[in-house]
Parts: structure tokens; sequence; C-alpha cells
């Protein structure tokens, strides 16, 4: 494998792990840009910052990283109302 896909891959995984770990942190942030039609606001957080963290950690294993890439991909279509919520809301 080339020199600059694992770099690739594992700064990736790095932003999805660490991206994962601040849902725990700080949930307040996080909550406070999800849109209000959405329930169940912190479990959300919480549930969406395991994912993170376990498919930013699948990419890391070749045997579980096409797994861990769709895994990444459902995710981020699942919390982009938060992103378009936030982007048009202080």
């Amino acid at each position: 494998m080339k020199k600059a896909k694992i770099v690739s891959i594992v700064t990736m995984s790095i932003f999805y792990i660490w991206a994962g770990i601040q849902h725990f942190i700080d949930p307040a942030w996080f909550v406070q840009i999800m849109p209000p039609y959405i329930p169940f606001h912190y479990k959300a957080v919480y549930l969406s910052g395991f994912f993170e963290i376990l498919f930013g950690l699948m990419l890391l294993i070749p045997k579980a990283r096409y797994l861990g890439a769709w895994g990444l991909i459902l995710l981020l279509i699942a919390v982009y109302p938060a992103n378009i919520y936030l982007a048009f809301n202080e």
C-alpha cells in the first residue's frame, strides 16, 4: 500500500475517533446543533459518538475497513440534518 494511502487512512481514522470522543467530553455542544424535531438529543449524541469511534477504529483494521468506511458514510448521512441546522442557525 502506498504511503500516502496509509497516511490518509490513519489521519481520517484519528479525526473520526477524536470527534467521537468529543461527543462524550462535551455533549452539550453537539446537543445545541441538533434540530428541535429530533428526539432524545443526548442519547443521539452519545450514540453517534460511539459509532464515530467504532467506525474510525475499523478504518485501521484492513479486514474491517470496507464496513467501517460504509458505516461512516451512513453516519454522515444520518447527522446531515444537524449540520444543516448548524449552518442556518446561530
